[in-house]
C-alpha cells in the first residue's frame, strides 16, 4: 500500500485500516513462532503499512491542532 493509497482513506477507515494491520501482523508473529511462516516479507509489509497508517493519522492529528 502507498502512502498516497493511504491519504484518500477517511480516517474511520484508517482506524479500521490499522486495526486490521495490527492482527494480521499478530497472526504473521504466531505463524513465525510455530515456524509456519512462508514468507517473511509478509509480515515486513504488513509492519510498514502499519506505520504508513499511523504516520497519516498523526499528519491529521497535527493538522487539525494547527488549524
Amino acid at each position: 500500500m502507498r502512502a498516497s493509497e493511504v491519504r484518500e482513506l477517511s480516517d474511520q477507515e484508517l482506524s479500521s485500516k490499522e486495526e486490521e494491520l495490527r492482527e494480521s501482523i499478530f497472526r504473521f508473529e504466531l505463524r513465525r513462532g510455530t515456524n509456519q511462516l512462508d514468507s517473511s516479507a509478509a509480515l515486513r509489509t504488513a509492519r510498514r503499512d502499519l506505520a504508513r497508517v499511523k504516520t497519516i493519522q498523526q499528519e491529521r492529528a497535527k493538522r487539525g491542532e494547527q488549524s
